[in-house]
Formats: C-alpha cells, structure tokens, sequence
C-alpha cells in the first residue's frame, strides 16, 4: 500500500542500483543507506550528478526501500510540485498538502533545478523543509551541483534559510559517468 501511495518514478530496487568508484557511489555508502536508518535520525540525501546518471533510480530505489520497511514515502517531480503548489495556493488547499507531507517519513523531490521557483514555491519549499527539519527526511535529486543551488533559489535570505534545513543533516552523493540511458540504448542494439 505505501508503495502505491508513494507514486515513485521508477520501480527501482536497492540490488539493481549499479555500484563502483567510476560513478562515485560504492556499494558500501549504499548499504549504509539500505537500512534506512537516516529517516529515523531525520537525515536528508542530496543527490546530483549529469543527465541519465542515475539520480532519479537511485532516489526511487531507496524511497521503494522505505516503503517495504513500513515507512510513508511521497514522490514529486520538481515540475509536478511546483504545479501542486500553484494549484493548491489557488484553490485554498494548501494546508492540506502541508499536512499530507509533513506526515509523510520520507519526501522525494525530483529534478530541482531544472525549473525556476518563483517567490511562492520559495516560500512553499521553505515551509515544507521547516516542518520537517529534524523530524523527517528529504531525497532530493539535481543535475546542478549543490554549491549553485544559492544562486539557483534566487533570494539570498530565503536561500540561506532553505540550505540550512536541507544541507546540514544531510548525505551527499555526486554520481559520475555517462549517462546510463545511452549505454542501455547501445546494449538494446
């Protein structure tokens, strides 16, 4: 049921994710996030690296991980969020989508970076990293490395505000290597 509800990307699992010191991820770092400890100690993972790389599996491996241990997982593409946001703040439900992730264990947001956010889904990121600072976690993948995610917010203050609550607890992976997609389309051939 959690799995359903989670709405994850990808049908990813933990033993499909490719490991080795080429793309910068070890099995090693791996396990020690299998066992999901870092939701219980409200620790967040920032995961970039370039088109195709495998940030998105990855995310959703570990958010299917989460879900087969009992926990509530919610998955957004950056776009599909931004939407949520707008359209909610429009029709007055957005306290009921605060409430929905904030009982949420862990959150998954997709691709930040790849579409501005304007000064409500600033204010609205804000918020939702506030809530659950130091009570749940965040996965969130992007293809900009993390020190441009200030510029990449806009507002110093707001930026400095958002980094804090994502960046201080949080596990940093930088996958490396050519885009997985090219080198499955090469094997299909």
């Amino acid at each position: 049921m959690y799995l359903k509800l989670s709405k994850l990307r990808y049908n990813a699992i933990l033993e499909q994710v490719y490991c080795n010191a080429a793309r910068n991820l070890t099995n090693d770092q791996l396990m020690a996030l299998a066992d999901c400890r870092f939701i219980d100690k409200a620790e967040n993972i920032m995961i970039t690296g370039a088109t195709g790389c495998g940030k998105s599996y990855l995310a959703c491996a570990l958010g299917r991980q989460a879900c087969s241990m009992g926990y509530k997982v919610l998955y957004f593409g950056m776009n599909r969020f931004l939407e949520k946001v707008a359209q909610t703040k429009l029709d007055g439900t957005f306290i009921k989508l605060l409430n929905q992730i904030e009982r949420t264990h862990l959150l998954v947001l997709d691709d930040f970076g790849l579409h501005p956010l304007d000064p409500i889904t600033r204010l609205a990121l804000l918020q939702i990293l506030e809530d659950r600072n130091d009570k749940k976690s965040v996965i969130i993948t992007s293809q900009l490395p993390v020190v441009k995610w200030y510029e990449f917010i806009g507002e110093p203050t707001l930026a400095d505000a958002i980094m804090d609550r994502l960046a201080g607890n949080a596990h940093r992976i930088d996958l490396k290597g050519e885009s997985l997609r090219k080198n499955k389309n090469r094997q299909g051939s």
